[in-house]
C-alpha cells in the first residue's frame, strides 16, 4: 500500500537547501541594450566530452527569456567580488561592472574563473529552466572563492594542495 506524501513548501525546500554550500556565479549575456547578467548559484559541470555545463534559471527571472537560445558566460566569482554578486541579484549600490573587452560573449573582468558557452539544450525544470551550454572557451586565476550557504555569503580559501590533475 502506497501513501501519498505532501510535497514540502517552497520555503521549507529553500531553508533545507541553504545548508548546501555553493559557489557564486554571475551569468552574463548580450541583452537588447548591452551586456546583462544575473547572479546564480545553481551551476554544475555536466560532461567533459563534449564539454557541457548547466545553469538553472528561474522562469520568473527577467533574464529567463533572453538566455534561452543565447550564448552566455558563467563568471565564477572570487571572494572579493561579493558586491558584484549583490548587484546582479538586484541590490542597489555604487558597484559598476567592468566588462572584458575582447570577449565573444559579455564577460566580467577578472572573475575567479569563467566559462563561455553556446546553447546546447534547454529542459523543463518545474519553475526553472535547465540550460545546458557547450563550453567554447574558459579561463581561471588564483584566489579565494565566494561561497553561499545559510543564505549568507562566505569564502572558501584557495588550497595549495589542489587536485585538478586528478580530475
Amino acid at each position: 500500500m502506497s501513501r501519498s506524501l505532501a510535497p514540502p513548501s517552497p520555503g521549507a525546500l529553500r531553508a533545507c537547501m541553504s545548508r548546501f554550500a555553493t559557489g557564486v556565479t554571475v551569468v552574463t549575456y548580450a541583452g537588447e541594450d548591452g551586456p546583462r547578467g544575473a547572479t546564480m548559484n545553481s551551476f554544475t559541470s555536466v560532461s567533459a566530452d563534449p564539454a557541457l555545463v548547466l545553469v538553472s534559471v528561474a522562469r520568473r527571472a527577467r533574464c529567463h527569456d533572453q538566455l534561452i537560445d543565447s550564448s552566455f558566460c558563467v563568471n565564477i566569482l572570487g571572494a572579493e567580488q561579493e558586491p558584484l554578486a549583490r548587484l546582479f541579484a538586484g541590490a542597489q549600490g555604487a558597484t559598476e561592472p567592468r566588462w572584458a573587452t575582447a570577449a565573444r560573449v559579455p564577460r566580467l573582468t577578472n572573475p575567479l574563473a569563467w566559462v563561455e558557452c553556446e546553447p546546447w539544450q534547454a529542459y523543463d525544470g518545474g519553475d526553472h529552466t535547465l540550460l545546458v551550454g557547450r563550453v567554447t572557451d574558459l579561463g581561471h586565476r588564483d584566489g579565494d572563492a565566494l561561497t553561499y550557504a545559510w543564505s549568507r555569503f562566505g569564502t572558501a580559501a584557495e588550497s595549495s594542495d589542489g587536485i585538478e590533475h586528478l580530475i
